[in-house]
């Protein structure tokens, strides 16, 4: 399994936990009041997914995150096929309760989901939609900052990271074109 940029660095303990708890400890809501929070809880939405279940497939539209409440999801990808294979999906990292993902779509306008997500065994998800942050900062416009402040965060680390990881793949390309032409000669 590869786990790119997908690993959460915002991960925090992964017990029991009520949605206001899941809310509390997320990265992006940690720093609302409890009223805020509890404000959050409202326009958010709770949904359960049964193992193989996708909760959203490569390629749609995306319109809003997801913080895992229980269970694991997979994060997959499409392969390109070889001539004559039929196409496979490649999981890229699994992640745990207090994860979250397809936090672009909360800022990119019809942004298409560049991988999969799916349920690995019984799955509690908050669902939260461009719609809600958008009724966050109208009714709550601290609140909204806040959580579109830790939004950038998360955004611009995950470019950190992903930039990083293609300078590194294209030094090891290079390397192999250069064995390749040492080898040759």
């Amino acid at each position: 399994m590869i786990n790119i940029m997908w690993e959460n660095f915002f991960r925090k303990d992964r017990g029991q936990r009520t949605i206001i708890s899941v809310l509390k400890e997320n990265y992006l809501f940690q720093d609302l009041t409890e009223k805020d929070v509890r404000f959050v809880n409202d326009v958010i939405h709770v949904r359960n997914y049964r193992p193989g279940e996708k909760i959203f497939s490569q390629g749609e539209v995306g319109v809003g995150m997801y913080i895992i409440v229980k269970g694991n999801v997979d994060i997959t990808i499409h392969e390109a096929p070889r001539a004559g294979e039929k196409m496979e999906e490649a999981v890229i990292t699994r992640l745990l309760p207090g994860d979250f993902f397809g936090e672009i779509a909360l800022v990119e306008e019809n942004s298409r989901r560049s991988a999969s997500a799916v349920a690995v065994s019984e799955t509690q998800v908050v669902g939260f939609y461009k719609s809600d942050l958008v009724e966050i900062l109208q009714r709550n416009p601290t609140a909204g900052f806040q959580v579109v402040s830790r939004l950038a965060e998360v955004l611009g680390r995950r470019l950190k990271e992903t930039t990083e990881k293609v300078s590194e793949l294209k030094k090891h390309i290079n390397d192999m074109k250069s064995f390749k032409k040492s080898t040759e000669s």
